[in-house]
């Protein structure tokens, strides 16, 4: 398997882990790529259980492709029988309906440099069965179904707390709560996610200052919002209107603290190597 860069299993939309050679890194935006690459109709919709696709990833080679087998993997409750080559398809292949990219699934990607389909593809077989054979695979369904991958702001105990996104800026990673009441319709989710913007181009912009603004915050009528860049992190965050100013820092500082203690749930870190 000498041809293998990477190997990623993805639960949910969510990367589960990543395993790359001692002497390769993957950037998250190559990462991003491949999320955006799976969930794409030619091959979400894929009759096929399997797809072997190339892809670019800028930040690995700009100017050339790397070939990625892409391997649904059924729930282990369900009799699915391993895609034979004939039914391996490519990214230009669009079929009758097969995976359903709105329900949860778990994925298996293998990234190789070279064109040994069939070793990569033996190999992806043979991690599935183990997957299924140690019971991996059903306490990632079964976490996935149970929503145990996600979190709520209740979890912080942050008094007026509603939501936040955090950014782990040496990790280039973000992690948030899901959205609740208010904010538990598509419309309020747009506008926080807009005022979340908002916050993010004024600590961005330099408008001319000598250096960038490191912390902006808005009241509105619904929520105070507030965004706070610094060297290890940027925060995010939505509270009550009518919490004063002193508490609303306080509240980001709370934050801060919980994400910081569990960062090792949150973040991908440390990948192993091979």
């Amino acid at each position: 398997m000498k041809d293998v860069l990477y190997v990623v299993i993805i639960a949910d939309g969510q990367v589960v882990t990543l395993i790359r050679p001692k002497k390769h890194s993957i950037h998250p935006s190559d990462i991003h790529i491949l999320l955006n690459t799976i969930q794409s109709p030619s091959i979400a919709n894929s009759p096929a259980s399997a797809s072997w696709i190339p892809v670019c990833l800028p930040k690995f080679n700009a100017s050339g492709f790397v070939n990625a087998y892409i391997s649904f993997l059924a729930p282990p409750e369900e009799d699915n029988t391993p895609a034979s080559p004939e039914t391996i398809v490519n990214a230009a292949n669009t079929g009758a309906l097969g995976f359903n990219p709105e329900e949860q699934s778990v994925v298996l990607v293998c990234i190789s440099g070279g064109g040994e389909f069939e070793a990569i593809r033996g190999w992806c077989d043979q991690a599935t069965q183990r997957l299924k054979s140690e019971g991996l695979l059903s306490i990632l369904y079964d976490t996935v179904r149970s929503g145990k991958a996600n979190y709520t702001v209740a979890e912080l105990r942050i008094p007026g707390l509603r939501h936040f996104v955090y950014k782990s800026r040496p990790q280039v990673q973000v992690t948030f709560p899901i959205f609740e009441d208010p904010y538990d319709n598509i419309d309020e989710q747009r506008r926080i996610t807009t005022l979340y913007q908002i916050l993010y181009d004024a600590v961005h912009a330099k408008s001319g200052q000598e250096e960038t603004l490191k912390l902006q915050f808005i009241r509105t009528e619904k929520e105070c919002v507030m965004g706070w860049i610094t060297q290890p992190f940027e925060l995010y965050i939505a509270l009550s209107p009518l919490l004063p100013t002193t508490a609303v820092v306080g509240a980001a500082n709370a934050v801060a603290r919980w994400v910081k203690r569990d960062e090792n749930r949150l973040f991908l870190r440390d990948a192993p190597v091979f």
